[in-house]
C-alpha cells in the first residue's frame, strides 16, 4: 500500500525534536532525511531516537549525527513482489520507494502496520492508590475516576492501550475499588476483557503480580493508573524482546535548573562558577514490560514495589533495560499536574 510521504520527511540539520514530531505524526513511525535538493540520505527511526538519548544526545542534537546513512530503499522499477521481499529481508514494515536522482517518489506500507494486531500481552494497571496528594479531590472518589477533559483518567489510559491492540487487562484495586469496579465492568462496553486483583492491603507497585491467577506466557506491561501517555507500545515490546531482558523500565528526561550560581572550589580556591547550571536526570516513568518468570517469585500478600523489584533482578545478574520515552508522558499525581493535564488532554487524547 503506497503512503503519501511529505509528513515523513526532514532535513539533515534539523535537530532530534522535529524528527520526533515528524515520527509521532506518521503511521509508518520513521522520518526519511533529505538534501536541500531533496535526495534522500538517511533515515531515522523510533529506535535511533531512544538509543541517541541514552547515548547522552539532546533532542536538540541535529539528525544528521544520529541518522541510519544506508536505509534500505526500493526503486521505480521494482514491482510489488520486489517490493514485499525487501520487505521480508530487511524486516521492514516500511520502505520509501525512489527515482533515478534518488528522490522519495512515494512510501509502500505493508497492511499489518496501518491495522493493529491484537496482543497477547497482559496489562496490569494500578489502581488501588488513596491519591492523597489530590485532596479533597478524592475523598469521594478514587483517583483513577477522576476526570480530565470528558473521562476519567483510567478509562483514556484503557482506551489507550485498546488502540495499541491490548485485550487483557488487570485493574489492581483497594481504595474505593468497588467505584472502579462499578465502573469498567468486565470490559464488555469497550469490546475487551478485565479482570480485578483486590489488594485488602496496599501491596506496592510490584506486590499485587502475586496475586495474578496465573502467569501469563507473554511478557506483561505493568503501568501506574495515573500517567497520561502517548508512548508507542509496539516500539516498547519489540526493544524489550530484542535485548532479551528479564525487565524493561521506561524512563523520562527531566531537567533541573539550580537557582543560583554554583561554586566550584579546591580547598580556598574558586575554581569555577556556574550560573544556574541545568542538571540532566533520567526518572521512573512508572511503566515496566516485566518477563513471565519473574512473577513466579513474588510472593502473596508481601508489600514490594517496583525499584525493590528490578533491584532483585539485577542482583541475580539479569537484565533490566532502560526505554526512553520521548512522546507525551504526564504523571497526574499532584493537583498542578490535573491542572495540567486538563488544558493539555484535548490536544493529545481527543
Amino acid at each position: 500500500m503506497a503512503s503519501s510521504f511529505s509528513d515523513k520527511q526532514i532535513y539533515a540539520d534539523s535537530p532530534i525534536h522535529e524528527a520526533v514530531r515528524c515520527i509521532e505524526g506518521n503511521k509508518a513511525k520513521i522520518a526519511f532525511v533529505i538534501d536541500m535538493s531533496a535526495r534522500l540520505i538517511g533515515s531515522v527511526s523510533d529506535g535511533d531516537i531512544r538509543r541517541a538519548l541514552l547515548r547522552g544526545n539532546t533532542l536538540d542534537t541535529v539528525v544528521s549525527e544520529i541518522m541510519n546513512k544506508s536505509p534500505a530503499v526500493a526503486h521505480i522499477e521494482d514491482d510489488r513482489e520486489a517490493i514485499l521481499n525487501l520487505m521480508t529481508e530487511h524486516d521492514h514494515r516500511y520502505i520509501p520507494v525512489v527515482d533515478t536522482d534518488n528522490k522519495i517518489i512515494n512510501i509502500e506500507v505493508i497492511t499489518e502496520l496501518l491495522n493493529k494486531k491484537e496482543k497477547d500481552n497482559w496489562v496490569v494497571l494500578m489502581a488501588g492508590g488513596f491519591g492523597k496528594r489530590l485532596r479533597p479531590l478524592t475523598k469521594d472518589k478514587p483517583k483513577p475516576l477522576l476526570r480530565v477533559g470528558n473521562k476519567p483518567i483510567l478509562e483514556s489510559i484503557l482506551e489507550n492501550f485498546i488502540e495499541n491492540g491490548f485485550k487483557k487487562y488487570f485493574f489492581s484495586v483497594h481504595y474505593k475499588a468497588s467505584m472502579v469496579t462499578d465502573y469498567f465492568g468486565d470490559g464488555n462496553r469497550w469490546g475487551v476483557e478485565i479482570e480485578y486483583i483486590h489488594e485488602d492491603e496496599p501491596l506496592g507497585t510490584a506486590g499485587a503480580l502475586g496475586l495474578l491467577p496465573e502467569v501469563p506466557k507473554e511478557p506483561l506491561v505493568l503501568m501506574n493508573g495515573d500517567i497520561l501517555t502517548k508512548v508507542n507500545f509496539d516500539s516498547l515490546l519489540d526493544f524489550h524482546n530484542e535485548r532479551n531482558s528479564m525487565a524493561t523500565m521506561c524512563v523520562r528526561e527531566y531537567d533541573f535548573q539550580v537557582p543560583y550560581g554554583t561554586v566550584e572550589i579546591n580547598e580556598d580556591q574558586v575554581i569555577r562558577i556556574i550560573e544556574k547550571p541545568i542538571h540532566t536526570f533520567f526518572v521512573n516513568a512508572g511503566i515496566y514490560v516485566l518477563d513471565p518468570s519473574i512473577l513466579k517469585g513474588i510472593d502473596q500478600n508481601i508489600y514490594k514495589d517496583m525499584p525493590d523489584l528490578l533491584d532483585e533482578i539485577r542482583a541475580t545478574k539479569n537484565s533490566v533495560s532502560v526505554f526512553p520515552i520521548h512522546e507525551y508522558w504526564l504523571d497526574v499525581g499532584r493537583m498542578d499536574d490535573y491542572d495540567r493535564a486538563q488544558l493539555e488532554y484535548i490536544g493529545q487524547f481527543k
